[in-house]
């Protein structure tokens, strides 16, 4: 019994289990947060050199240092950018802009992000004739650059009577987000067992029972993903805002370079960085509240082929 006991004891020479501890200060820890703390200060440190100079006072600016914190914070930039800053012949600030973004991006959202999560459930699981044609055309779309389509366009919108407006920017977002979102949402539901389609279908479930009661519910990652990237997109988008619609309906964007290339008066580094912190604002909210969402969608096979 003795014996036992001794040999069972770990001075007895008996190894521990288990994988043994590892160094916290070794090589490979080094270099791999040194690594991500390299990163990491490259991409922070424009953002906190535009926070700083944003709450700064411009006699601070002129003569004072770049990266220093700022000795009086003030606000009255992020005032003047939103209310008051010249945009043009527009003195309103960013206000409008803001405005004018939010009718453009949730309408081109809703509307490209449902169509194509019907069109990539019905290319994944309800097979047509020429589905293959019909996604290879998609596919191409979704890769055609978008300076080749940007006259041809404005003929289309000029003839529909909605050239400068809202509504046809809304248009224009709506049909070059739904290539992309198609093949998201297809590679999505392709990823989903086909064993519960064919066990819906023999329940009896149709085309849009299937989708609203099975397809749907399990879907909010991809859908999430989707919103992202259409979001960031829209509201982020300057090209089409400039060429398809007019100063009264010009998006957020838009605003932002009048203000910054504006060469009337003084040059204005804290409203300028106030702006653009604004104009950035919306993108960056979304993405860190349903962050998590997006990495789950495109870990369950947003992007595989």
């Amino acid at each position: 019994m003795a014996d036992a006991v001794l040999t069972s004891h770990p001075a007895a020479g008996v190894e521990p289990f288990g994988p043994r501890p590892r160094r916290v200060f070794s090589r490979r820890n080094i270099f791999l947060y040194g690594t991500l703390i390299m990163v990491s200060l490259y991409y922070l440190l424009p953002l906190y050199v535009m926070i700083v100079t944003s709450l700064k006072g411009m006699p601070e600016i002129r003569f004072g240092n770049v990266f220093a914190p700022p000795l009086e914070i003030t606000f009255e930039p992020w005032v003047k950018a939103w209310s008051t800053a010249c945009t043009g012949l527009n003195c309103e600030g960013l206000s409008r802009g803001f405005w004018n973004s939010v009718r453009i991006t949730i309408p081109s959202v809703i509307v490209s992000i449902a169509i194509a999560s019907i069109n990539g459930y019905a290319l994944a699981n309800w097979r047509f004739k020429g589905a293959n044609i019909f996604f290879t055309i998609l596919i191409v779309g979704a890769f055609i650059p978008y300076q080749v389509m940007i006259y041809p366009i404005v003929i289309i919108l000029r003839e529909m009577g909605i050239y400068g407006t809202l509504t046809g920017l809304v248009l224009v977002h709506t049909i070059f987000g739904m290539p992309i979102n198609t093949l998201l949402f297809r590679n999505y539901f392709a990823s989903v067992p086909e064993e519960l389609f064919k066990a819906a279908r023999v329940d009896g479930a149709g085309f849009w029972g299937i989708y609203f009661r099975i397809m749907l519910p399990m879907s909010l990652p991809i859908f999430v993903v989707a919103m992202i990237i259409q979001v960031t997109g829209i509201w982020n988008d300057f090209l089409f805002g400039v060429v398809y619609t007019k100063p009264e309906t010009y998006p957020m964007t838009v605003q932002l370079n009048n203000i910054v290339n504006s060469v009337q008066g003084v040059k204005e580094y804290n409203v300028n960085m106030a702006a653009t912190l604004l104009t950035g604002l919306v993108p960056l909210i979304v993405y860190f509240i349903s962050g998590k969402l997006f990495v789950r969608g495109i870990a369950a096979g947003a992007v595989k082929g």
